[in-house]
């Protein structure tokens, strides 16, 4: 059963006193309080309709804004926040500013929100798949401290390096990518026409084959007369993978190999280290409780095999136990990290301790990249080498053969 006192979102028309028409979007208990709030702004009420919620929340189902935006975003608030200006002329500016259309819709209901009574920070949770808990967690602190200023400052630091981080990570895969298309697409050349070219040229002598040649001639044949069916076994292959995907056991089960493999493993302990890092530091130091702190940084880890073990010494610490002893149990963190919790915890500055450390694990997560695309490179190189030295040492040896009948 519905709550009387649940706040409806009104599309309203209103007219002021020189009967200009207007419309808008505004919170309010039933349509006599939507009614006295457009007064109290000089407008009168023409008609209203309840948005639906699913209309509502249409926009936050839809999770399309760059976090690039909200790092804009943020510090663009605080600049016009510290200069003096209300939230809601900072967001009514702001939803006018270059923004994807989605980012200026949702920023333009977030004001409507606030101009009809809502905190920002219930305006933001409104839309939890475009504002992450974090974000909304941290501009309740600054509500709440009176340093919202100071809190979307921080804000915007945070999300600009861990874009950077991520950024670097991406860049890093760049190399390795274009060496394996570039493998694929020699291969595919090799198979569909150096080959096939090829096997004309040799059906004109009769000599015995070897059995890498007749492999590789049967392997081009098939791809050749059967090409409509490689591509769909190749699309079904990719939209299996996509499917799979879509289940939480895949994904942890994905997750968990990049945690455990050899050279990613590091590179994945580093970047969810320094995440962790500079989160829970930032949340700590703006006045978060502890609890709320780890509570809130459990989701935002980005890797769910990490986040298992994490929310096991979540509940650890939640009981009573310490941080760096709860992180040390489940094994969830490098020991450097977890031994600067320790010290943090024993002298009381445990969010300055942390946030020291981010600089350490970003230059880690960086060092762990560059070590990783160091072997994947040769790797790439060494794998394209085996292809065409199979491709032509199938050609050599007939080749060979002919020369060897022929010339003897």
């Amino acid at each position: 059963m519905a709550d009387k006192n649940e706040l409806k979102k009104y599309k309203y028309r209103a007219i002021d006193v020189n009967s200009k028409k207007s419309t808008g979007v505004m919170l309010a208990k039933n349509e006599d309080e939507l009614r006295r709030m457009l007064v109290e702004t000089n407008l009168y009420l023409i008609s209203c309709k309840v948005v639906s919620k699913n209309a509502v929340s249409f926009f936050s189902l839809s999770s399309r804004v760059k976090m690039r935006e909200i790092t804009t975003f943020a510090n663009e608030f605080a600049i016009m926040i510290t200069a003096g200006i209300s939230i809601i002329e900072a967001l009514d500016t702001l939803r006018n500013q270059s923004y994807s259309s989605l980012f200026k819709r949702v920023l333009s209901m977030v004001h409507d929100d606030v101009r009809s009574g809502a905190l920002l920070s219930e305006a933001f949770s409104r839309h939890k798949k475009i504002f992450p808990e974090l974000f909304v967690s941290m501009t309740y602190v600054g509500e709440v401290s009176g340093s919202l200023d100071a809190i979307f400052r921080e804000l915007a630091d945070y999300y600009e390096r861990d874009d950077k981080i991520k950024r670097k990570a991406k860049s890093s895969m760049v190399y390795p990518i274009v060496l394996l298309v570039i493998t694929l697409g020699v291969l595919v050349l090799l198979v569909t026409v150096i080959i096939p070219t090829f096997k004309n040229t040799l059906s004109q002598f009769d000599i015995e084959m070897p059995g890498l040649t007749l492999a590789i001639l049967a392997i081009s044949d098939f791809v050749t007369t059967h090409w409509r069916l490689v591509l769909i076994v190749l699309g079904a292959i990719v939209g299996a993978v996509f499917i799979a995907f879509r289940f939480e056991s895949v994904r942890y089960a994905w997750d968990a190999v990049k945690a455990k493999l050899p050279v990613i493993g590091n590179v994945t302990e580093s970047l969810v280290a320094s995440r962790f890092a500079r989160g829970f530091g930032t949340l700590v130091a703006s006045g978060t409780d502890v609890i709320k702190s780890l509570e809130i940084m459990s989701g935002i880890l980005g890797n769910r095999y990490y986040q298992r073990k994490f929310l096991k010494a979540y509940i650890d610490v939640r009981e009573g136990h310490n941080i760096s002893d709860a992180f040390h149990a489940h094994k969830v963190f490098p020991e450097i990290l977890i031994q600067m919790i320790a010290v943090g915890e024993k002298t009381g500055s445990l969010d300055s301790v942390i946030r020291r450390t981010t600089g350490y694990f970003d230059d880690r997560v960086e060092s762990s990249l560059t070590r990783m695309v160091s072997l994947m490179e040769p790797l790439m190189i060494i794998i394209m080498g085996i292809i065409v030295a199979l491709v032509v040492l199938s050609v050599f040896m007939p080749m060979l053969s002919i020369i060897t009948k022929f010339g003897g």
